[in-house]
């Protein structure tokens, strides 16, 4: 969604200009508990506190982890098996290194095709053992009988053949067994859980939790309330045995400081102006939104739906970064910032060198900024202003002639050698090399707090913030004295946000010097 679009939503939904404020801590219900699961009752906030929260282990990035590995072992069996039966006997000709791929690839198919790489099938190893070794049987017999309908079957060792067929189920079997295990442990953790929130309630709201409830572990879908704006009689304070944990507003705070991963709408399409209002409340959270095809009598073409299990659902919106974009971004950041800090390290200790001769006090200046979800982190900065005249709030903007600002300083904010420690925030996992800068806590704009200004502020906060983006190198850096620099700043940086890659990434980073040399405006 860019920022456009956000300022759309929240005028179509009748909301006054200022965005969503910060949310505060949302007071739970003690006794509100949700439904018996196998016989164990689950209490919904102890439940939202004990659920592990990785980025960077999904289900989508576990499957295709362990389709990637069973490929790439089945490939090295064969090719160790030639290496250890065949050496100094057969060459390695072109006709091996085609048998093994292609028995590699037609078993990786018949897995997927026959549902080996679900997680379901991950934890039930002997119904998923019946579909492995058949689809092993069947790629063995498609290649056995493509190998006699070219009449080259006498180019190849039966006994590596047979050593092949014997090894590779022996070593998938192993495998399948060690990974059950695991996939069980994580299952009861809530590993792959999608915890997921409510809006609406009623009749159709219990239909969908009780579709979701039959779809079992097939949906991936674990319920950790209830949320609905209506205050009247309409709205019971327990939906199918899930506690009601208060209104929208509510579940914006709610998922700020507990994990939820999906928010399903059960509320019909007629209710636009409602879905609309709550839409632009939820548009800042790092969340998917769905809403349930239980809640309108619409009939789509079933392509037209994504499915929770059986469940289906019309997308709404998507997290920005999920899955295999989470681990990518992360590993791009690690590395390019690994080797940006060594490269980089005569410069940062010139400029310490140059703080602490200048002026008294530590090199490096802290200071608290707004993260990912809005979480509090720590940003390190080499110190520009002098000790006594530090504003670690930013509660005071600086100005061009700012005499809080040390001469160094000057120079060093300038030329934004200033951030260069935030590499460090980078390793950590705090920041990313490219993302929304992160703002302080009292940050202004024509002394208006930012999320004052800008119509869905908090949405940039979707993704890690960066040491440099979109907005800075487009010019949009620096002094914010009036109320549009902030806004133009947020547009670039929801901009990134909805279109990001690895390829805006290396952009984004190439042109950071050349905009630092030519667009300093309000840079101070």
């Amino acid at each position: 969604m860019s920022a456009i679009d956000v300022r759309d939503l929240l005028k179509a939904a009748g909301q006054p200009g200022a965005a969503t404020p910060v949310p505060q801590p949302l007071p739970l219900h003690d006794a509100a508990r949700g439904p018996s699961r196998g016989g164990q009752t689950e209490e919904a906030p102890a439940a939202m506190n004990a659920a592990p929260s990785s980025p960077f282990l999904s289900a989508v990035v576990l499957t295709g982890s362990v389709r990637l590995a069973e490929f790439g072992g089945l490939v090295l069996i064969g090719f160790a098996l030639h290496a250890a039966l065949l050496h100094g006997k057969v060459p390695l000709a072109p006709r091996y290194p085609a048998a093994i791929l292609a028995v590699a690839f037609a078993a990786i198919g018949l897995f997927q095709a026959s549902g080996c790489y679900r997680i379901s099938a991950f934890r039930t190893l002997p119904k998923t053992a019946l579909k492995l070794v058949t689809g092993w049987s069947i790629a063995f017999l498609m290649v056995t009988a493509a190998m006699m309908l070219a009449k080259v079957s006498d180019h190849y060792s039966r006994i590596w053949l047979l050593s092949y067929f014997a090894t590779g189920f022996a070593a998938l079997m192993g495998s399948r067994t060690a990974l059950a295990t695991f996939v069980r442990i994580q299952v009861a953790r809530g590993r792959f859980d999608r915890r997921t929130a409510i809006v609406g309630g009623g009749k159709v709201a219990e239909e969908l939790i009780g579709a979701l409830h039959a779809a079992g572990a097939d949906s991936g879908i674990r319920i950790v309330g209830v949320f609905d704006d209506r205050g009247d009689e309409r709205a019971s304070n327990d939906v199918a045995g899930y506690p009601k944990l208060g209104n929208v507003s509510d579940l914006v705070a709610f998922a700020r400081r507990n994990r939820v991963d999906l928010v399903l709408f059960t509320l019909p399409i007629s209710a636009e102006a409602r879905i609309l209002q709550m839409l632009a409340k939820l548009s800042v959270l790092p969340v998917d939104i769905r809403l349930s095809a239980h809640a309108t009598k619409l009939r789509l073409r079933p392509r037209a739906y994504s499915y929770l299990g059986d469940v289906p659902v019309l997308d709404v919106f998507d997290k920005p970064l999920a899955d295999w974009d989470v681990i990518t971004k992360n590993l791009f950041d690690r590395f390019v910032g690994f080797g940006l800090l060594l490269a980089l390290a005569p410069v940062m200790l010139g400029v310490a060198l140059a703080v602490k001769l200048s002026s008294s006090g530590p090199v490096l200046f802290r200071q608290k900024r707004y993260g990912f979800n809005n979480e509090l982190i720590e940003v390190f900065k080499f110190r520009s202003m002098y000790v006594d005249q530090c504003d670690a709030g930013a509660s005071r903007l600086v100005t061009k002639t700012d005499a809080r600002v040390t001469p160094v300083g000057r120079f060093i904010r300038k030329t934004s050698l200033d951030e260069l420690p935030q590499l460090f925030n980078v390793i950590r996992g705090d920041l990313s090399l490219v993302g929304p800068r992160p703002h302080a806590l009292q940050a202004k704009a024509a002394n208006t707090l930012y999320d004052q200004v800008v119509d869905g502020y908090f949405a940039r906060h979707k993704v890690k913030p960066g040491i440099t983006g979109w907005a800075q190198i487009n010019g949009w850096r620096g002094e914010t004295d009036t109320s549009e620099k902030i806004q133009r700043r947020v547009e670039h940086d929801l901009h990134y946000i909805e279109n990001w890659s690895i390829l805006f990434d290396l952009k984004i980073l190439v042109t950071t010097p050349m905009a630092l040399l030519f667009k300093t405006d309000g840079a101070y």
